[in-house]
């Protein structure tokens, strides 16, 4: 199997992180998987440009981002990292979106 195949069999933070072999709290990674995997994610997509095309190279940029993602939550909180939109929102700021009347059906 490719590099590749590998990564579509991965499932949760913790398949990642065992994938990768970087050692984790399961503490921490129960409160903050989802952020972990979307810091990884956010972090590919920064260093896309320059990814190598070397599968072992690729692989050690892989394991490296995704340490500094789990690293984030280890010194910090999922409040204070702001991951997701709605840590960025300020304090009663409405989501608000426009629905026209003919799109409401009874």
């Amino acid at each position: 199997m490719s590099f590749e195949d590998d990564l579509d069999d991965l499932e949760s933070a913790e398949d990642f992180l065992q994938y990768f072999a970087v050692p984790y709290e399961p503490s921490v990674v129960h409160v903050n998987r989802l952020h972990i995997l979307q810091r990884f994610h956010d972090y590919l997509l920064q260093a896309s440009d320059t990814m190598p095309d070397d599968e072992q190279a690729k692989r050690a940029v892989y394991t490296k981002l995704l340490e500094r993602a789990y690293q984030d939550f280890v010194e910090s909180d999922a409040q204070t990292e702001k991951v997701f939109k709605v840590f960025n929102m300020g304090i009663g700021e409405p989501e608000t979106a426009f629905v026209p009347l003919t799109d409401i059906k009874l």
